[in-house]
């Protein structure tokens, strides 16, 4: 096996099953430094082992790949995958409208998230880092997305397209953290609520509705904000009222995010249907922060699929061209 596959892979399949970070991104760092080395300069084992970015682990998963075999790592990491999750809507998905790069608090580069979507065969992909009041998550100020800007329009080509985007925080009266302007610049906005999740079933209801009403937003993201499993433990739903917001989603054209990552599982289920019984458009989204978890979207289209969903009103398998149509509106409103 190619040494600097078995790496990239091993590091793919740690962040699809949300592994430390630290660790994915060793193998990464292993892959970047072998990449472009000959097969001589692999089996120098010495010289290879004083290579800067080279530990332990990674040092045997190349050793095994230069004797033939799948190294012992791997072949661990794909048992506990398993067989991939699958369902038809799977395959009507052509995009994601909600990813993370290191810009904020995602753990690669943008281009390797673009590589990861072209693998996958994403038609696009929307690029949605963090926006300024979180600070634990390196939001961009006006100033680093403009610059940001500058990078994501190069990105595109050979039937695959790098959307603009920022998943703007909602703050507490509703608001979003964001110039104006610049967020009408943007091809996607996802706008989600981070901080105080808690609050009264009344004051959060008209936070969210608000937001939604805001024509600038394409996206409710993850709406309850709950956490049902994983490494940062559980966290309840936020209470508010589903038929009003999801009411002012259906009036204002904008899609209610089906929240891919497994410890999230946002929206539940019995939201899900009232979403559908007001008319809500979707979007199935992996909330990726690092290139293995795009794959997560599989979870979402298995649970969209249960519950019912038509894929007419999932905007995540439009085309380009009409998902340009839809975030067109904002300009028209």
């Amino acid at each position: 096996m190619n040494p600097h596959d078995a790496l990239t892979e091993i590091a793919t399949l740690l962040e699809r099953e949300r592994s430390s970070r630290y660790k994915s991104k060793a193998f990464r760092t292993a892959a970047d430094t072998i990449e472009g080395l000959s097969d001589a300069q692999l089996r120098d084992t010495a010289a290879l082992k004083r290579r800067k970015g080279i530990g332990d682990s990674t040092f045997a998963v190349i050793q095994e790949a230069l004797a033939g075999g799948v190294p012992s790592y791997l072949v661990d990491l794909r048992e506990r995958a398993g067989v991939q999750r699958e369902s038809t809507l799977r395959g009507l998905l052509r995009g994601d409208l909600h990813s993370h790069s290191e810009w904020s608090d995602g753990l690669t580069s943008i281009d390797l998230m673009v590589e990861a979507a072209r693998n996958l065969k994403h038609e696009y992909l929307a690029l949605t880092d963090h926006s300024p009041r979180l600070r634990v998550a390196n939001g961009l100020s006006p100033e680093r997305l403009r610059e940001q800007l500058s990078i994501v329009a190069d990105l595109s080509g050979d039937g695959f397209t790098l959307l603009s985007g920022i998943e703007v925080d909602i703050l507490e009266d509703g608001t979003l953290d964001q110039e104006p302007d610049l967020l009408d610049e943007l091809d996607v906005v996802v706008a989600s609520a981070h901080s105080k999740l808690r609050m009264e079933h009344g004051p959060m209801t008209r936070r969210l509705v608000r937001a939604v009403s805001d024509r600038r937003v394409d996206v409710l993201g993850h709406v309850t904000g709950r956490l049902v499993e994983g490494s940062r433990g559980t966290r309840p739903q936020s209470s508010f009222d589903p038929r009003a917001v999801f009411a002012a989603c259906a009036d204002a054209g904008v899609a209610v995010e089906i929240n891919s990552r497994p410890e999230r599982q946002d929206p539940p289920d019995e939201l899900i249907a009232i979403a559908l019984e007001l008319g809500c458009l979707f979007s199935i989204d992996s909330d990726a922060h690092a290139p293995g978890q795009l794959s997560l979207i599989d979870y979402g289209a298995e649970r969209a699929e249960r519950s019912g969903v038509p894929p007419e009103r999932i905007v995540t398998t439009w085309p380009l061209e009409r998902l340009r149509e839809w975030t067109g509106r904002r300009s028209g409103s």
